[in-house]
């Protein structure tokens, strides 16, 4: 994924009501841009962060620029706009670069299926193949040095799980993806401490056949991209 043009940077100083933040140019303008992600952000959004954020053209919006990557002063950076993750690992399939997803002709997005209503973000299919259904979620928690998730106790995300379980139930192959887009983080877990719920569900669905696949990425003004496979616990 390439920005066009290169992000450009400033200094956080809030971030409030979930989708708004208030930050500072390096030329000394405030403004407020759109933030992307709804969750807790926890270690995301230090105010004295740099943040680095696009703009839309889009003379609709109330709020031209959107918060795309954050860089701590720690050193490492973060891509905080979640609705990212889909984007990023359909590219890396239809680049072959994920071996685990390869060998697919057809890749769909936010296709219906289940029993409670939800609509899978990658679905995959191929002659001779069982479907492939992915769930991607974003990963961006660093605590104890390990990236958990979720950051957030996530009825939304428990369903998801049910979900993929009677994927697997009904003969189909299904995998939940965490797209890791913080560079700190080496390995991922099931947040246990945040939301117990969720990390005994994901216990029960992995046993049940279930993939769990964790892949890393390169972040930069001037792009993203998933990079490498990460390790995946549950304690």
């Amino acid at each position: 994924m390439i920005f066009t043009p290169p992000l450009k940077p400033a200094t956080l100083i809030k971030r409030y009501k979930r989708f708004l933040a208030d930050a500072i140019t390096p030329e000394g303008e405030t403004f407020t841009l759109h933030c992307a992600n709804t969750g807790a952000m926890t270690g995301c959004a230090t105010p004295g962060d740099t943040l680095w954020y696009s703009t839309s053209d889009n003379a609709k919006r109330k709020y031209a620029h959107s918060w795309e990557l954050t860089q701590t002063q720690q050193g490492d950076w973060i891509c905080v706009n979640t609705l990212r993750a889909n984007t990023l690992v359909r590219e890396a399939i239809e680049q072959n670069l994920i071996d685990e997803l390869s060998g697919y002709s057809k890749i769909s997005s936010e296709v219906k299926y289940g029993g409670e209503n939800s609509r899978i973000d990658l679905l995959l299919q191929a002659e001779n193949r069982v479907n492939c259904y992915i769930e991607v979620k974003s990963v961006t928690l660093l605590q104890h040095e390990r990236g958990y998730f979720p950051d957030a106790v996530t009825l939304r995300g428990q369903k998801h799980l049910r979900e993929l379980q009677s994927v697997v139930e009904n003969g189909q192959r299904a995998v939940l993806f965490f797209a890791v887009l913080h560079t700190g983080i080496e390995q991922v877990a099931p947040a246990h401490h945040i939301d117990a719920r969720y990390a005994a569900l994901l216990a029960q669905v992995r046993q049940a056949g279930v993939e769990v696949i964790c892949y890393g990425a390169t972040l930069s003004p001037d792009g993203l991209s998933l990079c490498e496979k990460l390790p995946f616990f549950i304690d």
